[in-house]
């Protein structure tokens, strides 16, 4: 349970050194070791920067690199991100602002997509990049089962073309719909931007400097990765990109993304259609009670139990992973609110 030192750059500590408690943090590995069906894939929690805990366990995995089957997860298993996979793509999308790849949040996403003058109409053009970073551009999505959109998404030769050419139903801005098509439009801005495929830029822009190489993508018909979902990473590695938020921007005191960014990222820009939730650029922000006292935090999330949590108050990062996929909502919910809720946020010693 205790972490061991690699080659990944984790300073690693006990709990205690780091003011958490050990005993609650094991009894954690126990509850879940328990509780087969919860289906835990694992839990690594990092405070003050130093990685202090990590356990990993044996589950079914539908989503699994090499295909459905169970899994005896450890330290170098990638895992399946799914939607954590767009917080990703907004921290690339931040990288290429700072560096003038892009100018800003407000350009028109038509005015990257030349050759789709015929889908025009002054509602599409007041679509910006901000309202996709938001989920609020406003067009005709929805992300529940039967999964129609994105199904037509996954299989459309154009795929930016696909999600332009759906009907306008709101104002730009003005109502949070969540879609993995305001995603898709991001990597296609970017790509069309550069020349650069999302995935070369994703490499260059943030996993080289966060010393991650470990790193699957699924792919498009047209050749491009899927940049709302289905990135497989190691939980350490996802582990460096909730500390690099938590920095705000600094991985080993180097910087990556400006804290300009980050702080845009990490701010409630929208309200959601989900109680107690805020949405960011791509990130989900809400608050845990915690010894009667209000904790805030940030969070990337991603359907079957996928979470990385920012606090910054704990001076915190957890990412949680797990196998709790289509049918299994209740679980894919419960599992990591009972990890943050019941164990890691509750072991942490505010005073330390």
């Amino acid at each position: 349970m205790h972490p061991i030192a690699s080659e990944d750059e984790w300073q690693v500590a006990s709990p205690e050194s780091v003011g958490l408690d050990g005993a609650k943090l094991c009894a954690l590995a126990a509850r879940f070791e328990e509780w087969k069906e919860a289906n835990l894939h694992g839990v690594v929690v990092m405070r003050h920067g130093k990685l202090a805990f990590e356990h990993y366990f044996r589950g079914f995995d539908l989503k699994a690199r090499n295909g459905p089957g169970i899994i005896d997860f450890n330290t170098t298993t990638t895992h399946d991100l799914r939607s954590m996979t767009k917080s990703v793509t907004a921290l690339v999308l931040g990288v290429a602002i700072d560096r003038g790849i892009v100018a800003d949040v407000d350009q028109s996403v038509l005015s990257f997509f030349p050759d789709y003058a015929d889908l025009r109409t002054p509602e599409k053009d007041r679509i910006t990049i901000r309202h996709l970073l938001t989920m609020s551009m406003g067009l005709a999505w929805s992300d529940d089962a039967p999964y129609t959109n994105e199904n037509a998404l996954n299989i459309a030769p154009d795929p930016y073309r696909y999600v332009l050419s759906l009907p306008v139903v709101e104002p730009a801005g003005s109502v949070w719909n969540y879609s993995g098509g305001a995603t898709a439009l991001i990597g296609g801005i970017l790509t069309r931007a550069t020349g650069k495929r999302f995935d070369l830029l994703a490499a260059a822009l943030l996993f080289d400097p966060l010393r991650i190489s470990d790193v699957t993508w699924t792919w498009l018909p047209n050749g491009d990765p899927k940049d709302w979902c289905c990135l497989w990473l190691r939980p350490r590695d996802m582990a460096k990109i909730g500390q690099l938020v938590l920095d705000r921007g600094r991985w080993n005191g180097a910087r990556v993304v400006s804290e300009t960014w980050i702080d845009a990222a990490t701010a409630p820009q929208i309200k959601t259609t989900q109680g107690g939730f805020y949405y960011g650029y791509q990130f989900w922000l809400s608050a845990s009670s915690v010894s009667g006292r209000q904790i805030d935090w940030i969070a990337a999330r991603g359907q079957g139990g996928q979470r990385l949590l920012i606090v910054p108050t704990f001076d915190l990062v957890a990412v949680v992973t797990a196998g709790n996929y289509y049918g299994n909502e209740r679980l894919a919910s419960l599992v990591p609110q009972t990890v943050l809720g019941d164990y890691v946020l509750p072991s942490v010693d505010a005073r330390r």
